[in-house]
């Protein structure tokens, strides 16, 4: 079988060989000096990028990565009239990954001259501060998830890693993020592709999420096994156990593993049969309705020996999520935490309908749930965990204001460990070597980097919210209320969180409905 060349080996090559040719030829003809005096810089260049461990883009592009720091770095003026701007891009404008990219190399982050959003468009957001500041401690902010039938409580951070599998991120980008966590005390959810050897690498608390596929804790037929759960789940690294029922991104889609991709190394993490094409169906095969599932979450709740078991969703149909709650209330059984993921969250790769057009956003989610948890008497049992596009101390408190406990970031991690938004998740081929399993690409992420920067980012958003919380007032989250968060939801009027999405029957909330924050 023929030997793989790598873009890096390429270039070494190339050069060698321009070298070696303008070496033999400046011999004779002194014309070509000039040649081999341009090809020597260029080569020490290459040289230096491979070597560093600091930009991933440039040790996997020596050359060719500086043309995005060109881009990067070009004049606001020019950009302005001829790129995008700071607000522009999507799913994340340059302004969004540009704080997370400063907070991660605790760099500047400050922005001069003043606001660049337009404080009069429809669906502007802005906090209410006080005019006597307090002091908040950020050891504070770390929340219990654990309900009165939990017999291991666990200390969450209120900002933490969102699931992400091995297969889907690289094994360096893996091991980088629980290193990160590790480092920086918050957890690390694992995605629904197992507990992985580089999710253990890491040393970071863990969430072992389990899909329908039921990776890692599978019979051969694809059925929950009771005996594998029991033996994963008693890692002292792995804290709470999540169980999918769907995301933001793609609610109610499963999934394919192809054949060619399910190597014996994957196969031994997810329970299954290297080299053959593996199925996560829509549904679980566990249970069928509200009742079973609540059955379900008891029995893993025995079986991992009390430690927190969870369920995430993305809202869709109501009064589904409302007979959950008649259930619970009624046989006692509940989750200790709920994870809502809203449908603006994000996925490596996922049909364009489903994406675009079904489930509902985060907010509207949380104000849902929060409402039906306090109806049936449900709420100090369980913990709620908000998912989708929250990256700044700012989208944290808007979500706790709506009811989280906890968040969970995904993208901005992703932008903490070097990702640049190329909009390459599903073809393998990023260039940041995250979502990727070339070893060309990953091989030139660097964990002991990027763990720290990952720390950094988490750190310094967690301070973030501090400050904020300090200039607002709020001693506590407790203190964190809907009416002191604003949106602009037409010309001359402005309504409060609470009266968008709690005052019943509101016609506030039909007229701002559409006019979620990006």
């Amino acid at each position: 079988m023929a030997t793989k060349i790598s873009v890096r080996q390429t270039f070494v090559y190339v050069f060698a060989t321009l070298y070696l040719l303008t070496l033999l030829f400046s011999i004779f003809e002194r014309q070509t000096l000039w040649l081999l005096l341009a090809i020597i810089p260029l080569h020490l260049v290459y040289l230096s990028n491979i070597r560093q461990n600091r930009h991933t883009i440039l040790r996997n592009y020596p050359l060719l990565g500086y043309l995005r720091y060109f881009f990067e770095s070009i004049r606001p003026e020019l950009r302005q009239y001829f790129f995008e701007s700071d607000l522009d891009g999507k799913p994340f404008s340059r302004r969004q990954r540009s704080i997370v990219y400063q907070r991660a190399k605790n760099v500047r982050q400050t922005v001069p001259f003043g606001m660049q959003a337009n404080s009069q468009e429809i669906g502007f957001e802005w906090i209410a501060h006080t005019m006597f500041p307090v002091h908040v401690k950020e050891e504070d902010l770390r929340v219990m998830v654990g309900s009165s039938s939990c017999k291991q409580p666990y200390s969450a951070s209120i900002y933490n890693i969102s699931a992400m599998s091995y297969g889907s991120l690289s094994k360096t980008a893996v091991t980088a993020l629980s290193a990160g966590a590790k480092l920086g005390d918050f957890a690390h959810n694992t995605g629904e592709g197992g507990v992985s050897p580089f999710h253990i690498a890491g040393g970071g608390d863990l969430i072992w999420q389990i899909g329908t596929g039921y990776f890692g804790c599978r019979d051969k037929s694809g059925n929950f096994s009771e005996r594998l759960f029991q033996e994963q789940v008693a890692h002292p690294h792995i804290k709470m156990v999540e169980i999918k029922l769907s995301q933001g991104a793609k609610p109610g889609h499963g999934g394919i593993l192809p054949a060619a991709k399910n190597t014996p190394e994957i196969a031994a993490i997810r329970k299954v049969e290297p080299y053959t094409t593996v199925a996560s169906p829509p549904a679980h095969s566990a249970f069928s309705d509200q009742f079973t599932l609540l059955l379900f979450i008891q029995k893993l709740r025995v079986l991992s020996e009390g430690k927190p078991i969870g369920i995430k969703l993305c809202i869709g149909n109501k009064e589904e999520f409302e007979q959950l709650c008649r259930q619970m209330k009624h046989n006692q059984i509940f989750p200790d935490f709920i994870t809502i993921d809203g449908a603006e969250g994000g996925t490596g790769a996922a049909p364009l309908e489903f994406t675009d057009s079904l489930g509902m956003p985060l907010y509207d989610a949380l104000a849902y749930v929060q409402n039906m948890l306090i109806k049936y008497g449900l709420r100090n049992e369980i913990k709620l965990i908000a998912a989708g596009k929250i990256i700044t101390g700012v989208d944290i408190l808007k979500a706790v204001s709506l009811g989280a406990d906890i968040c969970y970031s995904a993208r901005g991690m992703m932008f903490a460990l070097g990702c640049i938004q190329a909009l390459q998740c599903d073809s393998g081929r990023c260039p940041a070597g995250i979502a990727t399993q070339d070893k060309n690409l990953y091989s030139g992420l660097d964990v002991a980097d990027k763990r720290v920067r990952v720390a950094n980012f988490h750190g310094i958003t967690i301070k973030s919210t501090v400050e904020v919380m300090e200039a607002c007032g709020f001693i506590s989250l407790h203190d964190v209320t809907p009416d002191k968060i604003f949106r602009r939801v037409e010309q001359g009027h402005t309504l409060s969180f609470k009266d968008i999405y709690f005052a019943k029957n509101s016609a506030a909330s039909e007229i701002s409905k559409n006019y979620i924050l990006n």
